[in-house]
């Protein structure tokens, strides 16, 4: 029985940041249930052998062009009008992803979080540049230097490959994944059904609604 849903994210990926940007409606219905783990994409790939679907359906362009009319139906129905392709795509999230493990140390992920989606897919930043990712975090009010020093102390770098080790280790191979309870869910199309699993769960109990209180 599910008293939180767990979402493995990186900021590398575009429908993580556009799930994230739905989360919202749903903790109005469902209450903060979201809890945010962080996955390094380039760690889950390689561990699995997955590969981006820019790369996989590279020769599949009718495949592609799908892809691009799902994402713009789904930024339309949800009123995303922030969400811009980021030019620099692929981006290299490892300072990023430390960063945001450096961030829950620091008392300031939820910050980080925002931040570091609005770098990437609203503004369209190349933040595996190390100027301009120093940039991002200070212009968002965060402290930049202090988050990138924490972010290069092994204990850090240790807790991100444990992070990402534990999504290839239920089952995950990509992002946005979720889960509620054992059930696993992947994509930002299946959110309906994230949120309908977790009501059946809660549904299950004697009496009462769960109040989870997640933390991201």
């Amino acid at each position: 029985m599910a008293r939180k849903i767990e979402f493995y994210f990186d900021f590398g990926s575009p429908n993580a940041y556009l799930s994230h940007k739905v989360i919202p409606d749903i903790e109005q219905r469902l209450g903060p249930v979201f809890e945010y783990k962080p996955a390094l994409l380039g760690g889950v790939f390689k561990a699995t052998g997955n590969r981006s679907p820019a790369e996989a359906y590279a020769g599949v362009p009718s495949k592609m062009a799908y892809e691009r009319l799902e994402t713009t139906r789904f930024v339309r129905r949800h009123g995303l009008t922030a969400f811009r392709n980021n030019p620099h795509f692929p981006v290299n999230t490892l300072q990023l992803m430390r960063g945001v493990m450096a961030a829950r140390d620091l008392g300031v992920f939820s910050a980080y979080v925002e931040a570091g989606y609005a770098a990437m897919w609203e503004q369209g930043l190349k933040m595996d540049h190390p100027e301009v990712f120093r940039q991002a975090l200070a212009d968002a009010g965060l402290p930049a230097d202090q988050l990138i020093a924490h972010s290069q102390d092994p204990e850090v770098k240790a807790a991100l490959v444990a992070a990402t080790q534990e999504l290839v280790d239920r089952g995950g191979f990509g992002s946005p994944t979720f889960f509620v309870g054992d059930e696993m869910f992947f994509g930002k199309d299946r959110l309906r059904e994230v949120e309908e699993e977790f009501i059946r769960q809660c549904d299950t109990r004697p009496t009462g609604r769960v109040g989870p209180g997640a933390s991201r």
